[in-house]
């Protein structure tokens, strides 16, 4: 070990004193080619030699960050520098040790068209200027044998109306074994980005060249008519050849320009809803509308959409009758993310309770929606019935709170009775109930006091540190937030990254899942509701009609969460083992 680190330093020493007795040598600058695609990575060699005075007083006199290297940085007005290496060997030349330096550098290219690498020095030595040439990309399907990755964009329409669903397909193709990558996420300030499940990861031909693909899909619902430019996508990562060379990939691809119609003129409806499909459904209702009253019946209504997020559908009518009680329950929305797009429900379940006989009519429910593919407009509508309620011969229809005059007089004779039975068997089955609900009360502070003396000896979370990033993108948030922008879930989104690395957030709903934040959650959903409506625009500039003081709050509320993190846990990789070569 220790005539290991000899070995290693005296390598350093002979290096640290290139400074001492040497002498002007060639510096040559070859690139690996003089004609390359944008987005291809040039690699360029720089080779160096000098003489060498080695001596025992500055053998341990050294400083790694002193080790000599050419002017690279000059370069940077035309290319940026993705990484750089350096090697050295020493052979004997007319007794004298001469140290040649192998440097090593990734270059992109910034722009396409003839690129100079100027004259680099390196102690007393100075190269020759270098002229490459940068062309613009061509097409995959022409470019298979030419470059190791590319990325390749769809879209399942050529145009939408605001607020309609457009699925992009995102494709990266790459050869080799890939040891990193970053692809970017689609981003737009006026566009609801959804991500449509897990990405797919497979293998296909182009051109007779075998590619390794990594397949995503995204759902963009456009808030703003126009026309609509996503920013470029973008990928960097390394690449490891058969032959066990390292390769830098970097590639990007932008979207077609995509028009954004405006809500069409002859649609009828309050709320815009631009849909694939859209269906109503009732269920609960008895086969023959005969009823008595006090009958209790269960009504659930479910509105489904196909190309629309939960929050845009409109609520539920709740008009009913003079004559026929309803008790509501809290609505339920579900969004569901496939391949194919967003498929997004509303349920509303009701209880019914008919107090009058006679001939009840429920109103028709009525739901204008667009449909995108005929490009139409088509109504949903479940048709209007009418309830035939009897008076009930046994059981006392519903009445409302006794008068003065009647709680003053109290019931005689066998009513009376029958009504004192029914008092008894209520307060017994109250007094069991009363009774279960202190026995889990009790139960419940047990566990509570339990939960409080594990916490006060277990370690506490590590506080939470704040960056600059983290601040500056929260403040963006807030400033979407209270704004009523489009851009608020995906900066939400965004700085959950920053703030609790290590989970990969993709969505709002990825958040939630690990945070425990319900009024933001609510919030959010709001401002997607607020967004979808028909009078919303997603720009911000309705600010009267979008109050954004409790989205803010709720969003500076869950700032505060902490959250327990594995530290053996790790980002997952872009791409599997499966995918190596």
């Amino acid at each position: 070990m220790v005539k290991r680190l000899i070995i290693q330093a005296i390598w350093l020493a002979v290096f640290m004193v290139f400074g001492a007795g040497a002498q002007a040598g060639e510096l040559s600058v070859e690139p690996d080619r003089s004609r390359l695609y944008e987005g291809e990575v040039l690699t360029l060699t720089v080779k160096g030699s000098t003489e060498i005075d080695i001596s025992l007083s500055n053998l341990f006199d050294f400083d790694l960050s002193n080790l000599p290297s050419p002017d690279i940085e000059k370069v940077e007005g035309d290319f940026e520098i993705l990484a750089r290496n350096q090697r050295y060997s020493i052979r004997t030349v007319n007794s004298d040790m001469v140290g040649e330096i192998t440097w090593t550098y990734q270059l992109a290219p910034k722009s396409t068209g003839k690129l100079t690498i100027p004259a680099l020095s390196f102690k007393d030595s100075k190269s020759k200027p270098v002229t490459v040439e940068v062309v613009d990309a061509t097409p995959p399907d022409q470019a298979g044998t030419n470059r190791g990755s590319f990325i390749e964009l769809t879209a399942d329409k050529a145009e939408v109306y605001v607020q309609e669903q457009l699925i992009l397909t995102v494709r990266l193709f790459f050869r080799g074994n890939l040891i990193r990558g970053e692809l970017s996420d689609p981003q737009h300030p006026n566009a609801i980005i959804e991500s449509l499940g897990k990405q797919r990861e497979y293998s296909s031909d182009r051109d007779g060249v075998r590619y390794r693909v990594v397949e995503r899909r995204y759902a963009l619902f456009p808030q703003k008519p126009g026309v609509m430019n996503l920013p470029p996508i973008r990928f960097e990562g390394q690449a490891r050849d058969a032959d066990g060379s390292l390769r830098f990939l970097r590639d990007s691809a932008s979207l077609f320009e995509v028009p954004v119609k405006d809500v069409p003129a002859e649609f009828s409806g309050s709320t815009w809803l631009p849909a694939a499909n859209l269906t109503l459904r009732e269920a609960g209702m008895p086969s023959t509308l005969n009823l008595k009253t006090g009958d209790n019946l269960t009504r659930t209504l479910s509105l489904q959409a196909t190309g629309l997020p939960s929050e845009a559908l409109p609520p539920l009518p709740d008009s009913m009758p003079d004559g026929l009680r309803s008790y509501p329950e809290e609505p339920q929305r579900n969004t569901s993310a496939g391949p194919d797009g967003i498929v997004s429900t509303l349920t509303q379940t009701s209880a019914l309770v008919p107090v009058e006989s006679g001939k009840l009519t429920l109103p028709a429910v009525r739901i204008p929606w667009w449909d995108t593919e005929s490009d139409s407009e088509k109504v949903a509508v479940i048709p209007a019935q009418t309830l035939n309620v009897d008076a009930s011969e046994t059981t006392p229809a519903v009445v409302d709170a006794p008068t003065a005059d009647q709680r003053s007089t109290p019931p005689t004779g066998v009513e009376n009775q029958s009504i004192n039975t029914g008092v008894a068997a209520e307060n017994t089955f109250w007094q069991w109930v009363s009774l279960a609900l202190a026995g889990i009360w009790v139960l419940t502070m047990l566990a509570w006091w339990r939960t409080r003396r594990l916490a006060a000896s277990a370690p506490a979370n590590n506080d939470f540190e704040e960056s600059e990033s983290e601040r500056d993108v929260f403040e963006q948030a807030l400033s979407a937030a209270k704004d009523g922008r489009a851009s608020t879930p995906g900066l939400f989104v965004h700085w959950s990254n920053l703030r609790w690395p290590g989970h990969d957030f993709r969505s709002a709903g990825d958040v939630f899942r690990v945070v425990s934040a319900p009024e933001l959650d609510k919030e959010l959903s709001e401002l997607q509701g607020h967004l979808f409506s028909r009078g919303g625009s997603g720009d911000g500039n309705n600010s009267g009609q979008w109050d954004g003081e409790q989205l803010v709050a709720a969003l500076k509320q869950a700032r505060q969460q902490k959250i327990r993190s594995n530290p053996e846990s790790s980002l997952p990789p872009l791409y599997p083992n499966s995918l190596s070569v």
